[in-house]
Order: C-alpha cells, then sequence, then structure tokens
C-alpha cells in the first residue's frame, strides 16, 4: 500500500515536472529566438496573468516566480488527471507516445479554447487556422503530454506489466477508450 502510494505520488510529480521543465524551456526558447531581452520573465508573467491579470506585468520577480508556480502547479494537475484515467484504462500506459498526443488534444482544447480565454489573461487571443492550432497542440504533445505519459507508465506500468510490452495501436487504443472496452487482440 504505502509502496502503491509513493508510485502513484512519483508518477504524478516526476511527470508534472518533466512536463512543466520541457514546455518552459520551449516556450522560452520559441520567444528568445525571436529576440528580445526579458522573454522568460514577460512568458512567466503572462502565465501568471490568468491569476493576477493585467497586475502580473507590474509584478517584478514576485510575479514571474508566481507565474513559475502556476505553470508548474498546471503540469501537475495535468500529471495527475493522466494517472487517473490510467488508472481507469490501462491501456493508456501501453504507449506513451500515442496516448500523450492523445491526451494533450484534449488538453489543448480545454485549455485554448475555454480556461485560459476565462481566466484574467489580457488580450488572450485563441489561435486561429489548422496549422497555427497544429503546430501549437503538436508542441504541447511532444513537450507535455509524452513525458507526462512516460513517466505514468514508468512508475505504474510494473502491475501491468503483461500488457506494457504489447504495444497498442491506434485504433485498438481508440476502441477500449470509447468502444466497449474489453482487451481484444490488436
Amino acid at each position: 500500500m504505502k509502496r502503491d502510494l509513493r508510485q502513484l505520488g512519483l508518477a504524478i510529480l516526476v511527470g508534472g515536472m518533466a512536463a512543466g521543465a520541457a514546455d518552459i524551456v520551449s516556450a522560452i526558447g520559441g520567444r528568445a529566438g525571436k529576440g528580445g531581452d526579458g522573454v522568460a520573465a514577460g512568458i512567466l508573467q503572462y502565465i501568471a496573468s490568468g491569476l493576477l491579470g493585467q497586475m502580473a506585468f507590474q509584478g517584478g520577480g514576485l510575479t514571474v516566480a508566481a507565474g513559475l508556480a502556476v505553470h508548474f502547479g498546471l503540469t501537475i494537475i495535468m500529471a495527475a488527471l493522466f494517472k487517473r484515467a490510467a488508472m481507469r484504462r490501462p491501456v493508456l500506459l501501453e504507449s506513451p507516445w500515442l496516448a500523450g498526443i492523445f491526451y494533450v488534444a484534449l488538453l489543448y482544447v480545454c485549455m485554448f479554447y475555454f480556461i485560459v480565454p476565462h481566466s484574467l489573461v489580457p488580450q488572450w487571443k485563441t489561435p486561429k487556422g489548422f496549422w497555427s492550432n497544429l503546430s501549437a497542440a503538436m508542441g504541447h504533445g511532444f513537450f507535455v503530454g509524452v513525458p507526462i505519459a512516460s513517466a505514468a507508465r514508468y512508475f505504474l506500468g510494473a502491475r501491468n506489466e503483461a500488457r506494457i510490452f504489447r504495444p497498442a495501436s491506434g485504433a485498438r487504443l481508440a476502441r477500449e477508450l470509447w468502444g466497449k472496452g474489453g482487451d481484444q487482440a490488436a
């Protein structure tokens, strides 16, 4: 029991922290390549503005730290939600790449179209067009979904050892998640 709780906690913490680190490095690197000073601080203040609104941009180091805390808090929550889903549907642990991409597609729609537009972020513009959305979703899939799903597989997969080494096909993953369930052969 104690070991199970430790494994669950590690899956959430490691997955959330890895996803948060990869995502923030990607965001900062992507903006820094376009030039300008204070890119990291500006991005983190923008994240903090979801809770603090416009005042986040006048807060200096304190709101930068708040943005970092909010960012990692969100990725840890995302990891906890994935862990919960994987406990109910172990097929999610079979293919971290596939499950991570599917999971983040759902998160992307929720974050970009429902959560952020209803936060205090000033002047939020939802990405327009297919390619803009695909690019943002794929970036989040690789930098958020895959680390979360990989950590879940690493820490939670031991109990499902027989299933882990049989790769999940996209069709079987979809069938087990939304179909009749059951473990049909791929």
